[in-house]
Formats: structure tokens, sequence, C-alpha cells
């Protein structure tokens, strides 16, 4: 018998599979395919303390091994997610990971507040994401900056905050050690590389926002590199992402030193690709003699 039962922050997931914020809404969507609880938790849509219409269209371009997003982080805001999203989510046995992002940090403060007395088990603090103008790019790519808002947030939240950190930075394990030393629960990376398309019938980037977010395998090696240099450099638990999508993409990143992982843009060409990967890593841990997948987790032997 296989246990994947991992504990990030204190908080216990059933397996090591969370799906990506951003690519599920707030988690119904799922039930169309499969039981969320399949699942060992959703990081739900970025919101922030009021709606955002997010960025006009085109939001989305294809590339090679991937996709760029410039959707602006459009949500119907803190208030309209505790009154209209959060109550069907009641009573479903997976772990509920709410994604925040502000404008400033009064906006992160606010939202924290807002949702410490929610049903929700842990905060994702997205002060990383490069599709906005202000706010969450900033925030990211200063020690001082991304340091501050957890600090900050530190305050008026009880909740366990897992801080995703953005890849567009020259040194990430100085970012990582900033906000562990600021009140950090956990880490997750990587967010998105920044990167741009254009149409050469109308010398236009694709994107009406010119840059995008580039996520899907085409990112993978950086997140498996990034993720390595960040569990080794910090104590509180790392959370792996970026361009996972399938299960030994999951074992790699385990293996560089994330205690679970999570599934983004895989989703948009196969929804059932967290089942598989779940799947492909019990089988791999029966046929491999592991008991316990938290004894794989930072197991790579550099030469």
């Amino acid at each position: 018998m296989t246990s994947l039962k991992v504990s990030i922050a204190g908080v216990t997931l059933k397996n090591p599979v969370i799906t990506a914020s951003g690519c599920c809404g707030f988690g119904q969507e799922y039930d169309k395919f499969f039981p969320m609880e399949r699942l060992g938790g959703i990081s739900m849509k970025g919101m922030t303390l009021l709606e955002r219409q997010g960025n006009p269209p085109c939001r989305i371009a294809e590339t090679p091994a991937g996709m760029l997003n410039s959707v602006g982080l459009q949500n119907p805001g803190v208030e309209a997610f505790l009154e209209k999203e959060l109550p069907p989510l009641l009573g479903r046995d997976v772990v509920k990971i709410a994604n925040v992002a502000g404008s400033t940090i009064e906006d992160y403060c606010g939202i924290a507040e807002r949702l410490d007395s929610s049903a929700v088990d842990m905060l994702e603090v997205n002060i990383s994401c490069p599709n906005v103008k202000a706010g969450g790019a900033a925030f990211g790519t200063s020690c001082e900056t991304a340091g501050k808002v957890v600090s900050q947030m530190r305050r008026y939240t009880t909740k366990p905050m897992m801080v995703k950190l953005s890849p567009n930075v020259t040194d990430i394990v100085s970012i990582a050690k900033a906000v562990e030393d600021a009140g950090a629960d956990a880490i997750s990376l990587i967010n998105t590389l920044l990167g741009m398309r254009i149409d050469i019938n109308t010398r236009r980037p694709i994107l009406h926002n010119n840059v995008g977010g580039l996520s899907g395998p085409a990112v993978f090696p950086v997140a498996v590199r990034m993720v390595w240099q960040v569990a080794n450099a910090v104590k509180v638990p790392v959370v792996g992402m970026g361009g996972i999508s399938k299960w030994q993409d999951a074992i790699e990143m385990m293996m560089a030193g994330a205690r679970a992982i999570q599934i983004g843009a895989a989703l948009f060409s196969d929804p059932f690709t967290p089942v598989k990967v779940l799947e492909g890593m019990e089988d791999w841990m029966e046929r491999n003699g592991v008991k316990d997948i938290n004894e794989i987790v930072g197991t790579v032997q550099p030469w």
C-alpha cells in the first residue's frame, strides 16, 4: 500500500496534485470531468479586492510547446467570491487554496482580512503575475517589496500563506529567502515567464498587451532548476509548477525538492491530466517500492 499524503504548511493533502490558479476557475468546472475530491488541492482563480475585467483581447497566443496568456486577472472580486463561488465548495473533501493579488499592499491586506474567517485552507499570494502593468510584477521582482507584502499580510490573517514567485528575476533564491524571512509558510514556483509573439502580416504583437506569460512544457526545465535552487535554500515547504504535463514531470519536480506540484496549462489540452498524473505516480511508486511519496522529495543527487 502506497501513501501519497503530503503536508504543506500544516495543511494535509491526500495527494500532492494541485490544479494551478487561473486554469480551473473556482473548482466547480472539474465536476464535468471528474470529482474534485480526486485532487489533493485546487488553487482557485486569482482574485483581487475589487472586480477586474482583465485585459482587452487578444489575450491568448499559442507558442511552440506552450502558450502565452495576458488575461489580466479577470475576476469578480473577493466579496463575490465569498458570496457565490466559495459556498458550493463547502463540504468538498479537497484543500481549497485562494490565490490573491493586488495593485497595492493595502489590496493584499484587505483580501487577507476578508478571507481570514472563511473556509479556505490556505492563501497563495501572487506577487509574480506579469500580466498587469502595476502591482504584482513589481512586488515580485524586489526582495524589499516582496518581503513587505508578506509581512504586512501576516498581520491580517492566521491562514497559512504560500507565496508564489516570479521567474522573471535575476536571483530567485534571494526573493525566496526574503519572503521566508517575512513570514511565508510555504513557497510556490514558478509563475509564467514573460514572452511575446508577433503577427508577421500585421506587424503587431498578437497579444493586445504586447507581452504575456509563457507556460507549458517549454518552461519545465527552468521550473525544475528554480525549484531545486529554492528548495535547497529555504526551510519552508516548496510547491513546484511550470510545464508539468505528465506523471514523469511530477516525479522529477518532487525529486528536485517540491513537496507538492501544480498543473496548469496542460489542463487546456487535456482536462484529465491531473488524474493521469496521479495514477502514473501511484504506478511508479508501486513498481519502484516507494511506500511514501515524501521519500522522494529532494532526492536528486547532483554531480
